[in-house]
């Protein structure tokens, strides 16, 4: 009957063990949502700070980022259209069409020339004029024929 008494006894006691726990746990939980009641708003509002914080510093990396390979494809892009354009302009060479800076330098060039000539005819007072040429009339040929021969 000791035994039966001892065996009683350990499970009053494990039995009053685990009645205390969930007691404790109870409160726990009633701890917690009283907590949640009253520092609630204001976790909530430490939070949406630290979310506005983190958005902000995430915006800036990816504006970073942004700006990096926007960089690097207008690097590429450039590059792109010098080879395009040095290509183009050696093939329009090879067939004997004169560049942007041919004509620049000819149309320089036919400047100085007219202005000379405008010297030389200031100089030369006006009086020469050049003698109109005279224009063979296709009459069927035969003028011109004539002429020849």
């Amino acid at each position: 009957m000791a035994q039966k008494l001892k065996a009683n006894t350990e499970d009053k006691n494990v039995t009053q063990l685990v009645m205390d726990s969930a007691h404790q746990i109870w409160l726990a939980g009633l701890g917690a949502f009283a907590v949640a009641q009253t520092e609630g708003p204001k976790l909530f509002n430490t939070l949406v700070k630290e979310g506005e914080s983190v958005q902000a510093r995430a915006a800036k990396a990816a504006s970073a980022q942004i700006d990096q390979v926007s960089k690097t494809a207008t690097g590429a892009w450039d590059k792109l259209e010098q080879v395009f354009e040095e290509r183009v302009s050696k093939s329009l060479n090879r067939l004997g069409v004169p560049t942007y800076k041919d004509i620049q330098t000819l149309s320089k060039r036919v400047d100085q020339l007219n202005a000379s000539v405008q010297e030389l005819v200031q100089a030369g007072g006006g009086a020469r004029k050049a003698a109109p040429r005279k224009r063979a009339h296709k009459a069927g040929g035969k003028e011109t024929a004539a002429r020849a021969g």
